[in-house]
């Protein structure tokens, strides 16, 4: 299986970690912005070929398949485009940022009958797949979820530190991994609510935004993000439920009590982004649709684009 990586940023790099470890998978070739750092970086890694010419990439019979962590703006293009030049698709969280645009990348997945993945890293979390695991044996139920997703991001800077060349969103890219984890433990989203804070002056997006969600099955989930919190960084869940309470920060696992639960036999790796990757790897060799599809996730989109038309 030869792979192609576009965009050499923080998440870039936390991919060909997790694929090195994943047998009879190559890594050919590399796209970034700029060549210098992106030719050290196949450097670092052993990737052949490094570019900032996606197009060119594409066009190489020594890739298989595409995974995209590029900035948001060029993620529904950029699926597009792979999907044209016959390959299959492994694109990072958001899929896109309009509603229009996730529904073109869908018809394109069901024209072409090509794998295409969504990033949704939390359905991967050793941490909430034994959340997940719970639920379907019906030995747990949400009646809440409480998340708080916190960054310190008043410049424009990437988990490293870096800075960037794109503005990140709240809504359409840090939202989404809660909206469709909460569908994906609770069932079908019926509900939906939200409030932003100020608009920053240079960023031009809301810095503030408290989310409301509403379960079929009844179950609420309040989420709170921040990029001007001073504190921990991340995402944390609190699954409040009908036979215990559970605590997940990324790949770990809590109860109320913030009593360690053991998950590292969950899956064959502790590493959300590697269980991704093989994920996408294994659904491209079975030739079946793979956890986090285009179409699974297409409903939390749906959802997104509501909260932005509430917000105006």
């Amino acid at each position: 299986m030869k792979i192609a990586l576009a965009g050499g940023g923080a998440f870039g790099e936390k991919h060909l970690d997790g694929l090195k470890n994943i047998d009879g998978v190559e890594v050919t070739a590399l796209v970034g912005r700029r060549q210098e750092p992106t030719q050290a970086m196949a450097d670092k890694y052993g990737v052949g070929f490094a570019t900032t010419d996606y197009e060119a990439m594409l066009e190489r019979d020594d890739v298989d398949a595409v995974i995209l962590a590029t900035p948001t703006q060029m993620h529904a293009d950029q699926s597009i485009k792979a999907m044209d030049a016959g390959k299959h698709v492994e694109v990072e969280i958001p899929l896109a940022d309009s509603w229009a645009d996730s529904e073109a990348v869908m018809a394109k997945q069901k024209a072409t009958g090509l794998v295409c993945m969504v990033g949704h890293t939390r359905r991967f979390n050793p941490s909430h797949q034994w959340v997940h695991n719970q639920i379907t044996a019906g030995d747990f139920n949400i009646q809440q979820m409480d998340v708080q997703t916190y960054f310190f991001r008043r410049q424009n800077i990437n988990a490293k530190g870096e800075a960037r060349s794109w503005t990140d969103h709240l809504l359409w890219h840090h939202a989404a991994h809660t909206v469709d984890l909460f569908a994906y433990q609770a069932g079908p989203i019926v509900q939906a609510n939200a409030v932003q804070g100020p608009i920053h002056p240079d960023l031009g997006i809301a810095m503030d935004m408290s989310i409301q969600l509403k379960a079929e099955s009844g179950a609420i989930c309040t989420l709170s993000l921040s990029f001007n919190n001073e504190g921990p960084l991340g995402t944390f869940f609190r699954y409040i439920g009908d036979t215990g309470t559970y605590i997940a920060r990324y790949d770990d696992l809590v109860n109320g009590k913030e009593e360690p639960i053991d998950v590292s036999k969950v899956d064959v790796s502790m590493n959300g982004i590697e269980l991704q990757d093989r994920e996408f790897i294994a659904a491209i060799r079975e030739g079946r649709e793979p956890n986090s599809s285009v179409a699974q996730v297409l409903p939390c989109y749906k959802v997104l684009h509501d909260l932005e038309q509430q917000l105006g």
